[in-house]
C-alpha cells in the first residue's frame, strides 16, 4: 500500500458543521475542482466520477464517527483498490476552528505508483484547499 497524507487545512467552522457537510457525498461536488473530476454522480453514501488521465472511480462511505472521521473505500470499477479517510479535529484554544487532513492508502504496483502517485498527492492537497475556500468564504 502506498500512503498519501494531505497538508493540514484550517477551517473557520466547527467540526460538527464540516462533518455534517462532508458526510453526504451529494455535497462533495461543491469542493472538488471541476478540472480534476468529470461526470460526478452521488447519493448520500456513494458516488461515481471520472478522473481525467486515470479513469473511472467510485467511492462509498464505510465508517462515520461523528465530527471526527469519515472512512471511504473504492466502489465499483476503479483503477486500483484504495482507502480514503477524512480527519477533523477542533483546534484547541480557538472557538469554531477545525483542522482537516485527508489520507489515501492505495494498492499501487511500482509502475502505477510512478504514474499516479504525484497526482494523488496533488489531488488530496487540492481538495483540502477547496474545502478551506468553500467553508472559509461562508
Amino acid at each position: 500500500m502506498a500512503k498519501y497524507t494531505s497538508k493540514i487545512g484550517r477551517i473557520n467552522k466547527s467540526d460538527e458543521t464540516i462533518y455534517n457537510f462532508l458526510a453526504d457525498f451529494n455535497n462533495l461536488k461543491a469542493v472538488i475542482p471541476a478540472d480534476k473530476v468529470t461526470d460526478f454522480e452521488a447519493t448520500a453514501d456513494a458516488c461515481q466520477f471520472k478522473i481525467p488521465g486515470i479513469g473511472q472511480a467510485g467511492l462509498k462511505m464505510i465508517e462515520k464517527e461523528p465530527f471526527k472521521l469519515i472512512k471511504i473505500t473504492a466502489d465499483g470499477k476503479t483503477p486500483f483498490p484504495f482507502y480514503f479517510w477524512i480527519q477533523l479535529k477542533p483546534i484547541e484554544g480557538e472557538e469554531n476552528v477545525t483542522a482537516i487532513r485527508l489520507t489515501i492508502d492505495a494498492e499501487l504496483n511500482a509502475m502505477m505508483k510512478m504514474m499516479v502517485g504525484s497526482h494523488l498527492q496533488k489531488g488530496i492537497d487540492s481538495i483540502v484547499d477547496q474545502i478551506e475556500i468553500f467553508f472559509n468564504k461562508k
